[in-house]
């Protein structure tokens, strides 16, 4: 009768351990505590269930059931040791930086980005976004226009000198519209200025100037007087010069970011060479250079290696002038 008892003992602490895992991955590591009493309690009300009493196999299994529970509240009680541990070198890094890095609210953050912003529709540079050529847009190139808007108004707002942003020849019932709504959290609060007017009625023509990379003229500088507009296209059959010929249509200035005069070709598996960017990516560099006044950065901070460009002075003067003249290749 003995192997028989045994046996069940077994089977029941199986199945008891299967429960115990169960509960564990259900509940939370606060009342793992509670459930491994609720399992002593099964086991024991298991072994009273029968009238012959547990012998020595069905005590040692019980035994291994016990220990298995000290083991996972080790584990548990490592973790929660842990977590303190950690939360209090967070705290403690807090204390020492907080003269170097004052730590503000979000409430006084947000409050601080919408005074910079407003501040810029009165005194900083402005940005108009040509919204007028998404009717041929699929809607595929209309959810990556709508995301490479929100990208940029991103990074106006933590710029330290922000530009006026407005979305011009834009109206509320247009599939892009629709799309930013959809894409963008909080787009209709953005703090930027959006109409249906076009840009050319919009300003006056002289303000205006035209950023293209089909231009003949490298912009040199960011003038407060003038503004300046990107075309909102994003166009996978690449069109040439399509922002070009509308801005020469109305008689407008034309400028391109100054690619040539900073970079130089380097040479890549695809042969591949491109001065065309997103909407953001130009943003991203005319608002690092109007920070720091300083090209090579700003284009560091917008032109990928992917472009198929890199900086003049990233070619290590260290290397073999054979090796160099490898790897880059001149402009034509």
């Amino acid at each position: 009768m003995d192997w028989k008892v045994e046996g069940s003992a077994k089977k029941t602490d199986s199945r008891v351990l299967q429960e115990q895992e169960v509960i564990l991955e259900d509940t939370g590591e606060d009342s793992i505590s509670e459930s491994f009493q609720l399992l002593q309690i099964d086991v024991e009300c298991e072994h009273r269930e029968g009238e012959t009493p547990p012998t020595g196999g069905a005590v040692w299994s019980s035994k291994n059931v016990q220990r298995k529970q000290r083991h996972w509240e080790k584990i548990v009680a490592a973790k929660k040791s842990k977590r303190k541990q950690e939360k209090e070198r967070r705290k403690t890094n807090r204390v020492e930086n907080s003269g170097i890095y004052p730590q503000h609210s979000k409430r006084f953050l947000r409050s601080l980005t919408k005074e910079r912003l407003l501040e810029a529709k009165h005194s900083g540079p402005r940005l108009c976004i040509d919204l007028s050529m998404t009717h041929h847009m699929s809607k595929k190139e209309l959810s990556r226009l709508a995301g490479q808007i929100r990208r940029l108004y991103g990074s106006n707002k933590k710029a330290d000198r922000p530009f006026w942003i407005y979305l011009t020849g834009f109206t509320t019932d247009s599939p892009l519209y629709e799309e930013c709504l959809r894409m963008n959290d909080g787009f209709s609060s953005y703090l930027l200025d959006i109409t249906k007017e076009d840009c050319f009625s919009l300003f006056p023509l002289e303000t205006l100037v035209y950023l293209t990379p089909d231009s003949e003229h490298a912009l040199e500088d960011i003038d407060l007087n003038k503004v300046y507009i990107l075309g909102g296209l994003v166009d996978e059959s690449i069109q040439k010069k399509v922002t070009f010929q509308k801005a020469r249509e109305h008689s407008v200035k034309t400028a391109r970011l100054p690619i040539q005069e900073y970079m130089v070709r380097c040479q890549n598996g695809k042969n591949y060479h491109s001065e065309i960017l997103a909407i953001n990516q130009v943003f991203d560099i005319l608002a690092t250079y109007f920070e720091t006044q300083n090209w090579p950065e700003a284009l560091k901070k917008g032109v990928s290696s992917r472009k198929g460009y890199i900086l003049q002075n990233s070619v290590d003067d260290g290397q073999p002038k054979e090796l160099q003249k490898a790897k880059v290749l001149e402009v034509p």
